[in-house]
């Protein structure tokens, strides 16, 4: 049988599937000479030292949509396709970022320990908090997520607005500016790819942009938001609030974050529910399967679409 590497952790499921046609083999015991197949994870990838390692390899099958961690064009180069896992994690991830959205807005975390502590009974009636209805949203980065997030923000009447490299076929206002559309907007929503591109590109100047009264969502890559800027511009009151399901060094979360009574703080669960991990475990099996039977795949990364 053909061999696979196996980078990280899979689900039984995907484990029964790929035993039938694989030999499966772990980081600590394989020859780099035979392995022709690897499935990994967007947060482990594949390291380029590892990758150039196996002179046989064909295809890298990546559970997540993304895949910052893997060096896609120099697979491309060598003829490796690489894999990962859109569109089934869409309507997922969407949810997790207007849930961290409303859960600013309402102030949940801080509701939650006022009823917990007793504060209720003895103080009487919580502050009040913000509407989240009629609110200008920015979202960075309108691909199908990013779509998905505008759709289900229609209940709340928002006005969306976009940045992203250029313009796409929609009926929202474009910013070629991601400082001017900070500006204009009173949340900012995070959900472009990560990598050297977008690197640090929401610092301290769309910071202070989006202003005190603003709000800020990531459920991108931690890497697109300078975290340093970030914790600097809570503290101060430069931003007004954060709802952060990604982190710069996760799963190590600045003690300076988890300190701050404005930030909701996710452990990059925006995919995960039982339902859509396993649609996803399944498309990454359906992709290793899928070459291996004629050499195709289901849904490659633009990188390697020509392959």
């Amino acid at each position: 049988m053909p061999e696979l590497l196996q980078i990280g952790g899979i689900t039984e499921t995907m484990k029964a599937r790929l035993q039938k046609v694989f030999t499966i083999h772990q980081l600590d015991d394989f020859d780099p000479e035979t392995i022709e197949y690897v499935i990994t994870n967007g947060h482990d990838g594949i390291k380029p030292d590892l990758m150039a390692a196996l002179p046989n390899l064909k295809l890298i099958s990546g559970y997540g949509v993304g895949y910052d961690a893997i060096d896609a064009i120099e697979a491309a180069r060598r003829s490796i396709v690489v894999t990962h896992t859109p569109n089934v994690l869409n309507e997922e991830v969407a949810t997790t970022a207007v849930l961290l959205m409303l859960a600013c807005y309402r102030e949940v975390l801080r509701d939650d320990a006022y009823v917990r502590s007793g504060d209720w009974a003895a103080k009487g009636s919580a502050p009040l908090t913000r509407s989240a209805e009629n609110q200008t949203v920015g979202i960075l980065g309108l691909g199908r997520i990013g779509q998905a997030i505008a759709d289900k923000l229609a209940p709340w009447n928002a006005k969306i607005i976009y940045h992203s490299r250029t313009p796409k076929n929609v009926g929202y206002p474009y910013y070629d500016d991601l400082t001017e559309m900070a500006k204009a907007c009173d949340t900012l929503i995070c959900i472009t790819p990560g990598g050297p591109a977008t690197a640090k590109i929401v610092n301290a100047k769309v910071l202070a942009a989006l202003g005190p009264n603003g709000t800020l969502i990531n459920v991108s890559r931690g890497s697109v938001v300078d975290e340093t800027a970030l914790i600097e511009a809570l503290q101060n009151g430069t931003l007004g609030w954060a709802g952060l399901d990604v982190f710069d060094a996760e799963p190590a979360v600045p003690q300076a974050l988890r300190d701050l009574p404005n930030v909701v703080l996710l452990p990059h669960v925006g995919s995960a529910t039982v339902e859509t991990r396993a649609a996803m475990g399944a498309l990454t099996v359906d992709n290793l399967l899928q070459h291996l039977k004629d050499g195709t795949v289901v849904t490659p990364v633009p990188e390697c679409a020509h392959l």
